[in-house]
């Protein structure tokens, strides 16, 4: 498994300062995706436990608020292990930190729902560009859904994110 790049402060892929990676790899190839360059599988950089060790230390600054998961696919069958290792170990070191994560899959499509336990919040269904809409925030088209995922959770139904009150520190 490979990722793309990591950004040490991203201020675009979620609310605050974040630490963002973006795995490599995506079978979706959707048309004028923003990230056309992660689809290739064979690209990138290896992701190992010393990928995760930087990420970790990098997310220990007191003004990162999270951690942004992004692709290529980072739940493709290829990334999976990897990304659920990230978020685990992520969570267990940061628990006051939340964990964002974009995915081409609908999360009814998701089987693997251990994963998704430790996301706070959750970016789902491909992009379309039919549907674009440069004034939507933290996605590209309008058929994708940002996911609250403690509420979810909690009322055990899809509950979307309250973009206009973010819960930023």
């Amino acid at each position: 498994m490979k990722y793309h790049k990591i950004r040490k402060m991203d201020i675009v892929n979620g609310p605050g300062v974040r630490v963002s990676i973006f795995f490599q790899g995506c079978e979706f190839h959707c048309k004028n995706c923003f990230n056309p360059e992660t689809h290739d599988f064979e690209n990138g950089t290896e992701f190992t436990d010393q990928t995760i060790d930087q990420i970790l230390e990098l997310c220990k600054e007191d003004y990162i608020q999270g951690l942004s998961i992004l692709g290529g696919e980072p739940l493709h069958k290829r990334n999976i292990e990897g990304t659920k290792k990230l978020i685990q170990k992520m969570k267990c070191q940061y628990p006051n930190k939340n964990i964002w994560l974009w995915t081409g899959f609908l999360i009814e499509k998701i089987k693997d729902l251990e994963l998704l336990k430790d996301i706070d919040v959750l970016i789902d269904g491909p992009y379309q560009d039919e549907l674009h809409d440069p004034r939507l925030k933290w996605k590209g088209s309008k058929n994708q859904r940002v996911i609250d995922m403690t509420k979810t959770r909690q009322e055990k139904k899809i509950v979307l994110y309250e973009i206009d009150k973010e819960r930023v520190r």
